[in-house]
């Protein structure tokens, strides 16, 4: 969006969320090659770290690259000087040239560029900060801000690790509790005179830190968030995505980002919630991909997808007659309801998983072929014990209450065809979607590195197979040395290194082949 498409009072604040963003210039990110004359071209993560790196910028959606400085401040400067759009509006992505065109970009010291970053420099440097505060005002007044400031950031930091609401239903004067913030600043006070004598009444009226509480939880998030990002350093990750509503009914979406970390642990944290105009796949994918690049992080490092919700869950959402449907043949549903339940147990064995899966889709087959009659009656019976009214199969189905809207088929047809045949249906194509064969052949691959009783479903092909999905990582050569190291490391784990033995899951197993540095295998489960 143009700057100058901003209201003119909030431009500034709107550049200055920018300079401290800093330019995008995702890490790890698989830049994609074109081709240019006779050679295949991209752009080179080098240029980020030369004498480019405060301004240049790269878009991953358009893969292009523009001027920070230049977005910010041409606008105000164009209508002086004849320049282009290349750098702020359409991208530069001449990679053969890369180098010629960003000094050409740059130019000479009086050119416009070096009037926007001198310009965003100094927007950078203005004073308007905490900081600024001190140097206008005298050493006492700066010690009580300094203290008003510390005992603020204390009760908002303690708020935020005991999950505790910051906000009051009724912060009027008149109210005795005004929310969590402000009285747990009192509580601080009464029990710390020096900080008492300096907070809420004692403090100037506009200097009170009550109004700042977003600003604190904002940079402790921006901190905390950075913090992950540190400890992800560039590594392979999952992602773990919820759905719900806030309390205004807007949907909104979680994510949080499952890697393994330097000593080989599993680590989950919390990224961030964002709302989202619906929770299709499509709008879910989008703003996760804009998420993720908000944080410089790059789809291609994605190894895993984690979402909400039981097998079937959705079900109900993708026919009309399904929730009444549910209602009355639970019985035949009754196993993909186990199978829901088994798949959710943390201590699962994924070999019995699938095993389960294949019995499930065996029975919703049997129950298709041969076990609607006998649903009918059970249905009918029902009906009769509890005075219900049981159409007649052999007349015409009526849609809705009114006798005079009938549909071209009997009762029949459409109980056995449009509704049982439909549902039965419906969760074989869910199954599918869910678990195909290369998420089963993941799923297997991954059952047979558990080290539970001994590696007792170690299965040398299922692994190569699983290494496979990751030609990126795993050539040819190095698929051949994985072939190797695969025989030799069953042997050593069961017959010579205790430390094998005793482990209970797959997590722990991890943690030991990184501390041994089994590199190939590492890699393997880095991946996972």
């Amino acid at each position: 969006m143009p700057i100058l498409d901003y209201g003119p009072n909030i431009r500034d604040e709107v550049r200055r969320y920018y300079i401290n963003k800093g330019p995008c210039q995702p890490i790890g990110h698989a830049f994609p090659k074109t081709k240019i004359g006779s050679k295949m071209r991209q752009l080179s993560p080098t240029w980020f770290r030369g004498p480019y790196s405060q301004w240049l910028e790269y878009s991953i959606k358009g893969d292009t690259t523009f001027c920070l400085c230049c977005y910010l401040f041409k606008n105000e400067l164009e209508s002086h000087e004849n320049v282009g759009g290349a750098f702020t509006k359409d991208g530069f992505r001449g990679w053969n040239k890369g180098v010629e065109r960003f000094k050409a970009h740059v130019g000479e010291v009086n050119n416009i560029h070096h009037k926007c970053f001198n310009r965003m420099l100094d927007l950078k440097s203005q004073r308007q900060s905490i900081q600024s505060s001190f140097d206008k005002q005298s050493e006492k007044v700066k010690s009580d801000y300094r203290m008003r400031l510390n005992a603020s950031i204390d009760v908002a930091r303690f708020l935020l690790i005991s999950g505790f609401p910051f906000r009051g239903h009724d912060e009027s004067e008149e109210s005795e509790y005004k929310g969590g913030f402000p009285k747990l600043l009192e509580w601080h006070g009464d029990r710390r005179p020096d900080v008492g004598r300096v907070i809420l009444r004692h403090a100037l009226q506009n200097d009170m830190m009550i109004c700042i509480q977003k600003e604190i939880v904002e940079a402790c998030a921006k901190e905390t968030t950075k913090a992950i990002i540190e400890d992800l350093d560039d590594y392979y990750f999952a992602i773990l995505v919820d759905e719900s509503k806030d309390d205004s009914h807007k949907e909104q979406m979680v994510l949080i980002l499952r890697y393994v970390n330097k000593s080989g642990m599993a680590i989950e944290r919390f990224l961030g919630i964002v709302h989202v105009g619906d929770t299709s796949s499509s709008s879910l994918q989008k703003a996760i991909y804009f998420f993720l690049l908000d944080h410089s992080l790059s789809r291609s490092k994605i190894r895993g997808q984690g979402y909400d919700g039981a097998t079937l869950v959705a079900l109900s959402k993708k026919h009309s007659d399904v929730d009444n449907f549910f209602y009355v043949v639970t019985n035949v549903l009754l196993f993909t309801n186990e199978l829901n339940k088994a798949l959710q147990k943390k201590d699962q064995d994924i070999v019995n998983a699938m095993g389960m899966l294949d019995l499930a889709k065996k029975r919703l087959q049997i129950v298709r072929e041969t076990e609607w009659n006998s649903l009918l009656d059970e249905v009918c019976s029902f009906c009769s014990k509890h005075d219900s009214l049981v159409p007649k199969m052999d007349e015409d189905y009526t849609l809705g209450k009114s006798k005079h809207k009938r549909s071209e088929v009997l009762y029949l047809h459409h109980f056995h065809v449009e509704v049982f045949y439909t549902i039965i249906d419906l969760e074989f194509q869910e199954l599918n979607d869910r678990f195909d064969v290369v998420n089963i052949d993941l799923l297997l691959g991954m059952a047979s590195l558990s080290p539970v009783d001994s590696f007792v479903n170690f299965d040398k092909d299922r692994i190569m197979k699983l290494a496979g999905y990751y030609p990126s990582i795993f050539g040819d050569n190095k698929l051949r040395k994985l072939d190797f190291q695969l025989d030799s490391f069953i042997v050593y784990a069961q017959k010579c290194d205790s430390r094998f033995l005793n482990l209970k899951g797959i997590k722990d197993f991890a943690r030991v082949m990184i501390e041994k540095n089994w590199i190939l295998l590492g890699h393997l489960f880095i991946c996972l």
